[in-house]
């Protein structure tokens, strides 16, 4: 299990299904005002990722990149939602803060992609996900916490995973 530090996990992907299920086990951690930040080149596996958050959270909805709208909503049958931003499509930060990030996150979590493009706009606390392309079936993951929130998801999380503390 390689551990960067406490406040860093870093997380090797063999598959697309294996992408997914260390999502699920994310999404099923996370809770209204929860901040998932991913960074990542094309085809490192963001959306891959996010299909698995979605799923781990309970929605019956299909996850997909939001390419023609800024945000995704993803429904659980209880009514509660999970949001999906696509930071690549804004120009800068100021675009993002008039979508009113706060408000989604009182509604739901919010998965951010390419959020390194509208880090300015974010909040401080959140957990940061950079993913790397190996080659074609192995993806890297480094997620890192900041905050006590993500601190302790990211203990969480690391349970989950590999089944430790």
């Amino acid at each position: 299990m390689p551990v960067l530090d406490r406040q860093s996990l870093e997380f090797i992907s063999r598959s697309a299904e294996q992408t997914r299920r260390a999502g699920m086990r994310l999404g099923a951690l996370l809770r209204p005002g929860d901040l998932v930040c991913l960074i990542g080149d094309l085809g490192a596996g963001k959306t891959t990722l996010v299909q698995g958050i979605s799923s781990g959270w309970g929605s019956l909805d299909a996850a997909n990149s939001p390419t023609f709208v800024l945000v995704n909503v993803y429904r659980r049958p209880d009514g509660n939602r999970l949001y999906h931003l696509d930071g690549y499509r804004l120009s800068s930060a100021a675009e993002a803060e008039d979508l009113d990030l706060d408000a989604l996150m009182e509604k739901g979590p919010l998965v951010i992609e390419w959020a390194d493009r509208i880090e300015a706009a974010l909040p401080k606390e959140r957990l940061w996900v950079v993913l790397h392309w190996v080659d074609e079936g192995q993806r890297d993951m480094v997620f890192s916490a900041s905050g006590p929130r993500y601190q302790s998801l990211l203990i969480e999380l690391r349970k989950h995973i590999f089944g430790v503390r």
